[in-house]
């Protein structure tokens, strides 16, 4: 179809630009504890890229991989007086209290009814609440940008979709596909004003699933709140599209195989901040780390998937339970490119294929 030609096209020019980034003379002589690979900025690219030539098509359209790069608004002002007063400029990755969020609840073994939007603010929780207690709680991560007088959604569906496994997983109800897109797509326009110019930034919006009812012993909560909210943020990394620094972690470990490092469940990024701080007071971005079970094997970064370019073949750690499954890690794979693989990534092999003469 045109629309992956266009985005295969796109991806292989990343990928060039990838490839022409050296590694410093130093990387050979610490590479056992520490390499440099612009995996973020390379995930940023490729996204970039692929909205770019998604963004057209209707969520509902059936002809293309990605139509659900939704079409929030056909048009919108961009005089200033319809964007919120903030130095667009200096947008880091920080919150910004923004306009409305969007909040409906559940019973345990019901379903979500439609929500309303509320204006932006605390919410109450009883000291008892599940997600309190015993962290029975997901979360996701989806961006909205303005492009040629439109405001888009990448992928979103598939972002329900992740949230729907995890709510299995962790024995809580979910809402439905449907509607966590018309939800998240509500919130957007509700806060629309926050959404950065083109070029500076995004609206970073944030879904919660968690057990809202009061529960003392160990079991699943007995009430569900699902809730959205939203705010603008700059480049994760402060390097923003240049390379990051990252360090190999070789004892503490982000999963294990059996838990629940597949889903995003909110317990598995407190497990990653000891590693992660320590990696920063060395002056690193993030952290690498490796498969608990043979401490070789690559995984994934604490707050992203991970891809090894050489020559033209493109690899990425395989999803086994232990590496959660992203959007645009899967979006890649399907634009089968040639060359691609996913495989187990060897520690050793990544060393030699930098440090090869």
């Amino acid at each position: 179809m045109e629309s992956n030609a266009v985005v295969a096209v796109s991806i292989q020019i990343t990928f060039f630009a990838l490839l022409a980034l050296s590694p410093p003379p130093q990387l050979c002589r610490h590479i056992s504890s520490s390499f440099l690979l612009s995996t973020h900025a390379f995930l940023s690219a490729v996204q970039k890229q692929v909205l770019a030539s998604a963004s057209c098509r209707n969520v509902n359209e059936a002809d293309s991989p990605f139509r659900s790069a939704a079409v929030l608004s056909d048009s919108y002002s961009t005089e200033a007086s319809e964007l919120a007063d903030i130095d667009w400029d200096n947008l880091g990755f920080g919150f910004l209290p923004t306009d409305y969020m969007y909040m409906t609840k559940c019973t345990q073994g019901g379903k979500f009814s439609k929500g309303e939007l509320q204006r932006f603010g605390n919410i109450e929780l009883n000291p008892s609440a599940g997600i309190l207690n015993y962290g029975q709680g997901l979360f996701e991560g989806l961006k909205a940008y303005r492009k040629d007088g439109n405001i888009l959604l990448f992928r979103p569906e598939e972002n329900a979709l992740r949230m729907r496994l995890g709510a299995e997983r962790m024995c809580m109800p979910s809402p439905t596909v449907e509607q966590f897109v018309e939800a998240v797509k509500e919130t957007v326009l509700a806060n629309k004003r926050w959404v950065p110019p083109p070029g500076k930034g995004s609206l970073y919006i944030r879904p919660l699933l968690m057990g809202s009812g009061a529960v003392l012993g160990l079991a699943s909560a007995p009430e569900y709140t699902f809730l959205i909210y939203v705010s603008p943020v700059g480049n994760y990394f402060k390097e923003g599209v240049a390379p990051i620094n990252l360090i190999v972690e070789h004892e503490l470990h982000r999963a294990t195989p059996g838990g629940t490092g597949g889903v995003k469940t909110i317990g598995n990024y407190a497990a990653v901040l000891k590693a992660q701080s320590a990696a920063k007071a060395k002056g690193y971005s993030d952290v690498l780390y490796l498969d608990c079970v043979h401490k070789k094997y690559l995984e994934e970064v604490s707050s992203c998937n991970i891809f090894m370019v050489k020559g033209n073949v493109i690899s990425t750690p395989a999803i086994k339970g232990t590496i959660l499954p992203g959007i645009t890690r899967k979006s890649i794979m399907l634009l089968e490119t040639k060359g691609s693989r996913y495989s187990f990534c060897c520690l050793k092999d990544l060393i030699n294929s930098f440090c090869q003469k």
